[in-house]
Formats: structure tokens, C-alpha cells, sequence
């Protein structure tokens, strides 16, 4: 059972509508493709995760501090009588291990997962036992890409491969697990200290006025256009949207990338640009907002 459902990270979020509205850099960029592919990946694997039917809980997309140290944990699944903690990696292509490295075949060594996966488990174990609980854990890393491949991997590390998923989820879910009051308040107490900001957030630097205005496609993050009174379309992949959605989309983007800014009739309209009605931006901002303020001093949060 999910306990945690899984949620766009503000950073991804914010880079998502940046790589639209401005041209990054080719580092901010290659970070943005790294972040929307692990997104991906972890997606991928919640997919497996969804269909235990054995009581056990799953947390997704946690960021947890213990000692003045952040650690974010992909996937928690909470059992009986184990914690099982996974790293997901969506890597795709030929890698090899050597010499507790992780390395391209082109000799480019990348992060060693075990070892954030080693880091992980010890300050999750601490940070369970500050909190008074002591079930084992059990950590591994998921690669989750079927075109991955690593030569040379070490036969008794805690990795599963993709030919191997399926096997291990089968396995998971065989095990019976009759979960207490006592795990499902171990499964509370996380969620309820998971910091929702990472520090690890990485942005471009934008301004307001340099942004590309319109509405943007939920789907595949191109521009929309106005068709007719109700609905607005993607130029791109040709995505039907009722306008009103599109529009209350476009005022939680405002908020994401500009959380300081007042949310006002003008700044939405302005925003949206291809809504040729203020009234309509009005209407939808008094319906889902609460309005701070009178007359042009007046804005919605």
C-alpha cells in the first residue's frame, strides 16, 4: 500500500517550464535531462511497487535530515520484520565495474550507487533509532533500465538488474507481512519530517521579464494555443485542454518559479498571454484562491 505517492520535485518543476520559456545552458541543460530521466526511472519502478498486495507500505521521494545531514531516499517499503530501501538508477548504455568504481566504457567514472546507497542505509538506521525503532534494513540499488548493462559487477552486491525485477517484486511480494500500529506510526513519523525543499536544488539564474509568456502543455511541455471560449491545444502533440486547468496550472508555475511574487489579475494575464479575457483570469483566481487585499493593492494567495 502507498503510503507516499511520488511528486515532481519543485526543482523538476521548475526546470520543466524554464527549458521552455528560456534557453539554459548546455550544463543547466544536461541537468534537467539527468533530473526528468531519474524521474522517469523512479516512475518506472513504482509501477512494480504498486501492485504488492501484502500489506506492506511504500513511501516514495523522501528527503530526511539526521546530524545536520541530508539524505533522499527513492523508494521505502515498509515490512514485518524488515525496511527494504531502494536506489533507483535510470542509466541506460554500458558501464563496467572496477575497483569500487562505476565507469563508462569510454573510462568516465560516474558516482559509485552503493556507495550512496551504503550512506543512505547507515543514516536512515541512525535516524530510526533516534526515533526509538529498530528493524533491520535491507538496501539495494534498482536499475531499472532494461538497455543498462555492467560488465565486471561484483557477484554478492546488493543490485538488481532488470532481468532480475520482476523475480525480486514476485519474491517481495510472497513474503507475509502483518504490519502493527507500531509500523504504521514508524511510516507517519517520516513522512512527517520530509522536508519538501531539497538543498540540493539547482536553478539558472532567470528574471521575470526575460520568460517566454504562454500557457505550457502538460504533457509535453510545448506551448498551447486558445480554441475557442473552453479549450486550449498543444501546437506540439496536439493535447486538448479545458482552459480553466491550463490557467490554474499557469498560476502554480507563477508560484514555483517566483514564490515572492503577488499573484494579481495582471500578473496572470500577463503570464498566460494567449487568455484574451481578464475576466475569465478573475474568475478562476476568487473560485480556488483567497484574496488578500482591496482594489489594485489586492492580490491572491
Amino acid at each position: 500500500m502507498t503510503v507516499k505517492p511520488r511528486s515532481v520535485s519543485l526543482e523538476l518543476s521548475a526546470l520543466r517550464s524554464l527549458n521552455t520559456r528560456m534557453d539554459l545552458s548546455a550544463e543547466d541543460k544536461k541537468h534537467y535531462v539527468n533530473l526528468e530521466k531519474g524521474y522517469q526511472g523512479e516512475v518506472m519502478f513504482d509501477q512494480l511497487t504498486v501492485k504488492l498486495h501484502n500489506g506492506m507500505l511504500v513511501i516514495n521521494d523522501l528527503c530526511l535530515e539526521f546530524n545536520n545531514t541530508i539524505f533522499q531516499i527513492d523508494t521505502l517499503i515498509i515490512s514485518q520484520y524488515t525496511i527494504y530501501l531502494f536506489e533507483v538508477k535510470n542509466y541506460d548504455g554500458d558501464f563496467y565495474y572496477e575497483s569500487d568504481s562505476f565507469k563508462t566504457l569510454s573510462e568516465k567514472e560516474i558516482l559509485n550507487p552503493l556507495d550512496q546507497l551504503k550512506r543512505c542505509k547507515i543514516l536512515l538506521q541512525q535516524l530510526l533509532r533516534s526515533l526509538g525503532f529498530q528493524l533491520p534494513i535491507e538496501g539495494y540499488v534498482v536499475f531499472i533500465n532494461p538497455k543498462f548493462t555492467l560488465y565486471q559487477a561484483p557477484l554478492k552486491a546488493p543490485i538488481i538488474f532488470p532481468t532480475q525485477l520482476y523475480r525480486f517484486m514476485n519474491t517481495l511480494n510472497q513474503k507475509p507481512s502483518k504490519l502493527t500500529d507500531l509500523h504504521r506510526k514508524m511510516a507517519d513519523q517520516l513522512i512527517s519530517i520530509h522536508k519538501i525543499i531539497s538543498p540540493y536544488t539547482k536553478l539558472p539564474t532567470y528574471e521575470y521579464e526575460q520568460l517566454v509568456k504562454g500557457l505550457i502543455c502538460s504533457e509535453c511541455y510545448s506551448f498551447m494555443i486558445y480554441d475557442g471560449e473552453r479549450k486550449v491545444i498543444c501546437e506540439k502533440c496536439g493535447c486538448h485542454e479545458v482552459a480553466d486547468s491550463a490557467i490554474l496550472r499557469s498560476i502554480e508555475e507563477i508560484k514555483i518559479l517566483f514564490p515572492n511574487k503577488k499573484i494579481t489579475t495582471d500578473c496572470v494575464f500577463n503570464w498566460c498571454k494567449e487568455i484574451d479575457s481578464k475576466k475569465k483570469i478573475r474568475r478562476i483566481l476568487k473560485e480556488n484562491y483567497k484574496m488578500v487585499g482591496y482594489g489594485k493593492w489586492g492580490y491572491f494567495e
